[in-house]
């Protein structure tokens, strides 16, 4: 098996949903957020935009319109994560961070076929990066599952996302707590023609 550093920090990367209250250094945010903006885009677009909240106000105010948006939500499809993240909403004490006191929230411009997938290449850039500088971080789809949300969305304007934006997805970020076991790797995942 071909090992090098880039290799070796995809196989180690976690997600991680224990995270320490420590914010993370001013330094290694921007080298995280920097690294996002070098993910291939659609056309070359860069059309993403990536919001910091370190807030801890901001950061609660979110969780708690996560919650209330959740009450009235119906998943359009039978996938788990949606229905548990429903009956999460219920909890009080539930933190959809993970208790992260970095939130990165990826969107970009609306009525762009690739925006999903540019900000997902993007927030993975993010998540190695995090890896590489000893950082936690985890693949959030809650405020996308949400994005319609009127309450919501006035409050990500108040932000300063744009109204027009799409919310891609998000990314918790800190030091980790708690290290995550990897699970196995699944066969028949690979299909290799020559």
């Amino acid at each position: 098996m071909i090992q090098n550093e880039v290799l070796a920090c995809i196989r180690a990367r976690r997600s991680t949903r224990k995270f320490q209250k420590e914010q993370i250094k001013d330094a290694e945010l921007e080298a995280l957020l920097e690294a996002a903006t070098w993910a291939p885009s659609g056309g070359n677009s860069q059309s993403w935009l990536f919001t910091a909240v370190q807030n801890k106000e901001a950061l609660a105010r979110i969780n708690e319109l996560l919650k209330t948006g959740f009450q009235n939500w119906i998943p359009d499809d039978g996938y788990p994560g949606k229905i548990s993240a429903k009956a999460a909403a219920q909890k009080e004490s539930f933190d959809f961070f993970y208790q992260a006191p970095t939130l990165i929230i990826a969107s970009n411009r609306p009525n762009y076929q690739n925006a999903l997938a540019d900000c997902a290449l993007a927030l993975e850039n993010l998540f190695l990066a995090a890896q590489s500088l000893g950082l936690g971080s985890c693949y959030l789809n809650q405020l996308h599952w949400l994005r319609n949300d009127p309450q919501l969305r006035e409050y990500l304007f108040q932000l300063g996302i744009p109204r027009e934006h799409t919310i891609c997805a998000s990314a918790a970020v800190g030091y980790i707590a708690r290290e995550s076991s990897a699970p196995p790797r699944k066969d028949g995942t690979i299909n290799i023609v020559k």
